[in-house]
């Protein structure tokens, strides 16, 4: 039971207690009516006292719960919006894929070719971009499979999974878990979920790297917490983008060539968030980036 719920009666209460006092235990006093009616005076203020926070107490609480059911509508149409969109534009791509791929078959002049190619890869980027936002609003909603997640053996899966990717071979990856004097915690969790906002941050670093640059996927204890990083000597971002990056389909400027969603690191966040953990980024423009994720052990 939510015992604030009935904090507006305390005053009511102090007016029943003051007034038996008066009544009762003052002691013997000639002027009788002057203290039942002091006593009386009392009661009643209390009871105005409760009547006025009750309805304060009310007020808000129903300015709370409207502005719970509008952000629960907004969710809702949201997802439904998304949902439409999914299955309205599924036929038509697919449909614009099939006629792209006959025309290639067809065409005979390279730049013809070319050119094809081209208008198949920005609409294959379409269909790519609605199945994320398809994806992150179902992340809003989608049960967690809970249970006990090894994070260093979650690291170390998803560390070779990319490890194995044709973009590492001129980068240097690392994975630095600590062993001493300790093992890492357990946490709680989805651990697909997990795997997936990791694995998006290292893609994400990779996305952005130039041949010659590092990469480490790092973790520690912090206190109640378990940390992991991604961090990058990558081109960094700027002071004034920091904090928009976690925002659904925002780009920094210096990024903006290079082929993405813009929604990996709100799938992270959203991830995160269900795990009732943090995210955070520290970044230095031309040195590179460091992006936190935070859970709870």
């Amino acid at each position: 039971m939510n015992w604030r719920r009935f904090l507006f009666l305390l005053p009511l209460f102090a007016g029943i207690l003051a007034s038996a006092w008066l009544n009762i235990f003052a002691g013997s006093n000639p002027i009788l009516y002057v203290r039942l009616d002091l006593g009386t005076l009392l009661l009643l203020t209390g009871g105005f006292l409760s009547i006025l926070v009750g309805a304060g107490q009310g007020f808000f609480l129903w300015v709370d719960q409207r502005e719970e059911r509008l952000l629960d509508d907004t969710a809702r149409e949201r997802r439904r919006f998304l949902s439409r969109l999914d299955h309205e534009l599924k036929n038509p791509i697919t449909a614009v894929l099939a006629g792209l791929a006959n025309l290639r078959n067809a065409a005979h002049a390279a730049s013809d070719d070319k050119t094809l190619i081209s208008v198949e890869d920005q609409v294959q980027r379409i269909r790519r971009l609605i199945a994320d936002l398809r994806k992150l609003s179902d992340l809003e909603t989608r049960p967690l499979e809970l249970d006990t997640v090894d994070i260093a053996g979650l690291l170390e899966d998803v560390y070779q999974s990319v490890l194995n990717k044709p973009e590492t071979e001129h980068v240097e990856l690392k994975l630095l878990i600590p062993h001493a004097p300790w093992p890492l915690p357990t946490v709680r969790g989805d651990e697909d979920l997990l795997s997936l906002a990791v694995f998006n941050l290292l893609e994400n670093a990779l996305k952005f790297c130039e041949p010659g640059d590092a990469i480490e996927l790092r973790a520690f204890e912090d206190q109640n917490s378990v940390t992991i990083e991604v961090a990058d000597t990558g081109p960094g971002i700027a002071e004034d983008e920091i904090p928009y990056v976690w925002d659904e389909l925002y780009r920094a400027r210096a990024v903006r060539g290079i082929p993405g969603s813009g929604l990996g690191l709100a799938l992270v966040r959203a991830v995160v968030q269900r795990h009732s953990g943090s995210v955070s980024v520290r970044s230095r423009e031309g040195s590179g980036t460091v992006f936190l994720i935070r859970l709870p052990v």
